[in-house]
């Protein structure tokens, strides 16, 4: 009998757990675990070993982009796939870069998905059709971007101060100290040329890089 490659799926929504079950079940694959947040992500991989991870990138606690940084520098094998709602080059380049080996939207078709798990178990890199398409364009469009400036340890806090998350929470997701996370938004406002929190929201909705995400309402800190 063969054996089935083994999925770890996370995300937060359970209703895209469920969907995400039932299409890799019946393409051949078995899913091992389940994970809500990056911190359970980066425990049940160590424990369960999958072949590939299919890991969405906005959760609570660190997320995404940090649970796949972790992962892949404790096992430079890894294979994950980013399936997400972001469909900006900028997230697409820092999963890249974060160790991801692939890249899929979740308004692509289901086959995509599945085609996207057997091009990475292969050894492949894979991007969803629609990304890989605003890579191309992004590669000489995005060169005006200033997000582009920051690392990526300063594009993981820039991410969650426009979405509203308070030092101490950032300091707290990414096991850094809050003076560490200050220093860093000092070093951000420098990047991008901002002087609050309510002008790198702005310039992330210019630039889209949380399109998905962004608060709508709310005070912001100076």
């Amino acid at each position: 009998m063969v054996k089935k490659n083994s999925i770890l799926l996370v995300d937060d929504h359970i209703v895209m757990r469920s969907g995400c079950r039932e299409l890799l079940g019946q393409a051949g694959f078995e899913i091992v675990g389940e994970a809500i947040s990056g911190e359970e992500a980066c425990k049940l991989y160590q424990s369960l070993m999958p072949d590939v991870v299919i890991m969405d990138l906005t959760m609570e606690g660190m997320g995404g982009l940090e649970a796949v940084r972790r992962i892949c520098n404790n096992d430079e094998n890894a294979k994950i796939i980013i399936l997400t709602m972001h469909d900006d080059a900028s997230f697409a380049s820092r999963s890249i870069k974060n160790g991801a080996k692939g890249f899929v939207t979740k308004t692509s078709p289901p086959e995509i998905l599945v085609h996207g798990i057997k091009e990475v178990i292969r050894g492949g890199n894979y991007f969803s059709p629609d990304i890989a398409q605003t890579l191309a364009i992004g590669s000489v469009t995005n060169r005006s971007n200033p997000i582009l400036k920051l690392s990526n340890r300063e594009f993981d806090i820039f991410t969650q101060l426009v979405n509203g998350s308070p030092t101490a929470q950032i300091a707290q997701n990414l096991s850094l100290s809050q003076k560490t996370v200050s220093n860093y938004m000092l070093k951000i406002k420098q990047k991008l040329e901002v002087s609050s929190i309510a002008e790198m929201v702005k310039l992330a909705i210019n630039h889209g890089t949380d399109k998905h995400n962004i608060m709508s309402s709310g005070e912001y800190r100076k």
